[in-house]
């Protein structure tokens, strides 16, 4: 697979990751309602996010909610929408570095400096991929932390929410796709470098002739 293709295929991943994270943000289910208990009823299921909160009946209707301040949310959420806020934009940025300094656009002459624009656009979608695993890693260790704590109660244990999988997945593309694009242009880069040859002169002798030795 030549480099293009490795290039086109980091892109490709770091923008599935991208919209992944998007999704990831937008959707309510965080943390879950947990049912532990052995006879309980199902009623109804609540999903909290980091926008919103909803409760799904078990007749199928549900019913989401914003939540009014932002002041009043946990430090968690409100680190989760910063971060996952700057990574959607962070995520557009890489898009475009990435695109202007690829092998298959003609925006910048092919050089150094157009493979360092390729670099600075993988190493974007590294740290994008960073900043989005903090979030999730933090929800993650609350809900399991508040699940077997035997102080709280059964009513207000949750679980992982498909949304925490989701980021987990676009994490991993964008840390996969950001490798791959840095990777490939170092290799591009380094074989773009060719060492200067230099060739004497050939000077004619007094008889019109070339001199031999030019040619050894």
């Amino acid at each position: 697979m030549t480099s293009a293709a490795v290039e086109i295929l980091g892109l490709g991943l770091g923008i599935l990751g991208w919209v992944g994270v998007i999704l990831a943000c937008g959707l309510p289910m965080w943390q879950v309602s947990a049912f532990i208990d052995v006879n309980i009823v199902v009623a109804q299921t609540i999903w909290e996010g980091l926008w919103m909160n909803c409760v799904v009946q078990s007749t199928g209707q549900m019913q989401c909610k914003v939540y009014d301040s932002i002041l009043a949310l946990p430090p968690e959420v409100q680190a989760g929408r910063a971060l996952t806020v700057i990574v959607a934009l962070l995520g557009l940025v890489a898009l475009m570095v990435t695109v202007v300094g690829a092998q298959c656009t003609n925006c910048i002459r092919p050089g150094k400096m157009k493979s360092r624009i390729v670099i600075a656009g993988g190493a974007i979608y590294i740290l994008c991929g960073v900043l989005v695993l903090i979030p999730l890693c933090w929800f993650a260790n609350i809900v399991i932390s508040d699940f077997y704590d035997p102080t709280v109660p059964s009513s207000q244990k949750r679980e992982m929410g498909a949304a925490l999988y989701i980021g987990w997945a676009a994490t991993a593309l964008l840390l996969f796709g950001g490798c791959l694009i840095c990777c490939c242009s170092c290799s591009q880069r380094d074989e773009t470098t060719f060492p200067v040859k230099y060739s004497a002169p050939r000077r004619p002798t007094s008889n019109g002739e070339y001199d031999k030795k030019n040619y050894v």
